[in-house]
């Protein structure tokens, strides 16, 4: 019998491509109406790049690239859910072919929470696509905010023992396709899936290895199917998407096929600093003197 993970990297391949198709022609419709993108500076495709390459290494990429586009004011505060799914959805596609044929996670499980996944980014994206500006920079806000106690958790070494297992039965994976649905829905406002899934992998037991399979194909499958509702609803900016799918897709293989070791620990506790203070920028926009006023 084939390797049944062949099935889902040919599913991968066939939304990715489908995804792909969709917003090319989106970007051809808005070229011939003379709203065209244009080229991405090489900032924004800079940023893809940094972004990605630390993404692929289990450090996530949602809350550094928020911090780099507000301190550069590249991407509207309500546009960023969008931009951010939009742009490195195939980059973490490129992730996902990698990870899967690399760490050998028990097949049922790993497609479970794959979907799981999947419906709370689909359900989440409708919601979150028609949020007036000040409901996403408060969802972001906080969301940063949860993303950086993460981070210290994981720097402290808060948390249960790393298991050793490759799959869930019984209530773990309930427990497991319930926390994979919420975090799916939580991309859609700008959290990022990886940081949250390695700890929560961790406390069911589960060897901290078999998360990247699974969150890298999650966010592999979630992203384009909500980058497809954002992209209906053109509640995304165009040319900081397009750099970061540019500078991220080389980011991903250099990092994945090149790069054995990095001072991780230390490059979590940068990204705390920038994270909570994007966080801080953002709720103080939302509950500021005008913005309450309005």
């Amino acid at each position: 019998m084939s390797d049944p993970r062949l099935i889902l990297l040919g599913a991968l391949g066939i939304v990715g491509a489908l995804f792909l198709a969709m917003w090319a022609r989106g970007l051809a419709a808005g070229r011939a109406s003379g709203n065209g993108p244009g080229v991405p500076t090489p900032l924004q495709a800079g940023i893809g790049f940094i972004t990605n390459f630390f993404d692929t290494l289990g450090i996530g990429s949602y809350a550094p690239t928020t911090a780099m586009w507000r301190f550069w004011k590249l991407v509207p505060d309500e546009r960023i859910p969008g931009t951010l799914t939009m742009g490195h959805a195939l980059p973490a596609i490129i992730q996902a072919f990698i990870f899967t044929a690399i760490v050998q996670v028990e097949f049922t499980t790993l497609v479970l929470l794959i979907a799981a996944s999947i419906i709370g980014a689909w359900l989440g994206a409708g919601v979150v696509a028609g949020w007036p500006k000040r409901n996403v920079q408060i969802g972001m806000g906080f969301a940063l905010c949860a993303a950086a106690a993460l981070f210290i958790m994981t720097n402290l070494g808060i948390g249960a023992a790393p298991g050793e297992a490759f799959e869930l039965r019984g209530a773990k994976l309930v427990v497991g396709l319930v926390g994979n649905f919420l975090l799916g829905a939580l991309m859609t406002i700008g959290i990022g899936l990886y940081g949250p899934c390695l700890i929560m992998i961790s406390l069911l037991g589960m060897e901290p290895r078999a998360a990247f399979p699974i969150m890298m194909g999650s966010c592999a499958f979630l992203m384009p199917v909500a980058g497809m509702r954002f992209l209906k609803a053109q509640a995304y900016s165009a040319k900081p998407a397009i750099g970061l799918v540019l500078g991220g897709i080389p980011a991903v293989l250099i990092a994945a096929l090149i790069v054995k070791s990095l001072p991780l620990t230390t490059v979590r506790w940068l990204v705390v600093v920038v994270v909570l203070y994007t966080a801080f920028g953002l709720l103080r926009s939302a509950f500021g003197r005008e913005a309450v006023a309005r």
